[in-house]
């Protein structure tokens, strides 16, 4: 199993979730999240005053999968989040050792 942590831009939330559930991904995980890669902010004028904003909000999606889904659930978060603009975000995706479902106490696969 793997787990796959996408960052993304706020309005395209809806898209990559309506593309993970099209390749069979069943649940996910969605932070509100601040940060900056090669973005680095931006400046904006408020009531005359010019300030630096350092962290852009951004979406993190969390999913965990099964090892034979991995590759369709990025293709999808990648076809839905990309607009082809700087900041479109990053995907990480890191072994999962074990998963247990608390109210039944499946474990593995059968827990996502």
């Amino acid at each position: 199993m793997k787990r796959i942590t996408a960052i993304i831009k706020p309005f395209k939330l809806d898209e990559v979730r309506e593309g993970l559930a099209g390749v069979g991904v069943t649940g996910l995980t969605v932070t509100e999240v601040k940060g900056f890669g090669r973005q680095k902010g931006h400046t904006e004028l408020y009531r005359g005053a010019e300030y630096t904003v350092d962290f852009l909000p951004k979406i993190k999606v969390e999913v965990v999968v099964a090892e034979a889904l991995v590759e369709r659930a990025i293709e999808a978060i990648i076809s839905a989040a990309k607009t082809g603009k700087i900041g479109d975000g990053k995907i990480f995706v890191e072994p999962v050792e074990q998963v247990i479902r608390i109210r039944t106490g499946e474990t593995g696969e059968q827990a996502i």
